[in-house]
């Protein structure tokens, strides 16, 4: 197990559907928290992102045959979880989200831990104000450390639409978030 962390995801993978499938923990343990903080900036709901997450890993596990290895396998599970977070957005749209109560390690310095509070609150009410369109590329780079062509691969959207998307919405995040 040990020498299967300096395996690629295609190369685990592979092994996976060689019948090594205690190799998907793997996966998991790679990609579950990545995962489950961009599945909760698209619903904005702790309990919702764990469930999309949870389904999209059995989903991609059911569904490993027909996955390409030649293409990043990263963004094929984030492909995965945005359509869970889809599914989830449009069967709760007339839920409205509330911000959740975020956790910090360090107790001993309050007012940091405020601020840093604050700032993300108020980053996800930017977010939210603009459409999802145009924050989820968003948050696809900045966030999740995204290229424009994973991006591109996960949102099913040409890469020049991403460019444009991402120039759009740090616009949009200037002109209606800007602190007063």
């Amino acid at each position: 197990m040990q020498e299967s962390l300096n395996l690629t995801d295609e190369e685990i993978v592979e092994k996976i559907r060689l019948n090594d499938r205690d190799l998907y923990a793997v996966i998991i343990d790679r990609y579950k928290n990545k995962l489950l903080r961009y599945a909760g900036n698209l619903v904005h709901d702790e309990d919702k992102a764990s469930h999309i997450v949870q389904d999209s890993l059995v989903k991609a596990y059911i569904n490993l045959n027909g996955f390409n290895t030649k293409y990043k396998f990263s963004s094929w599970i984030y492909r995965i979880v945005h359509n869970e977070a889809i599914n989830i957005i449009k069967k709760h749209k007339k839920e409205i989200p509330l911000l959740d109560d975020f956790d910090f390690e360090s107790e001993e310095d309050i007012a940091k831990d405020f601020d840093k509070k604050e700032m993300i609150i108020y980053l996800e009410k930017c977010l939210d104000s603009i459409p999802l369109m145009y924050s989820e590329p968003l948050t696809l780079y900045y966030l999740e450390e995204k290229s424009y062509e994973e991006i591109s691969d996960i949102l099913r959207i040409p890469t020049g639409t991403v460019a444009t998307r991402i120039n759009r919405a740090k616009k949009l995040m200037k002109k209606t978030c800007q602190k007063n």
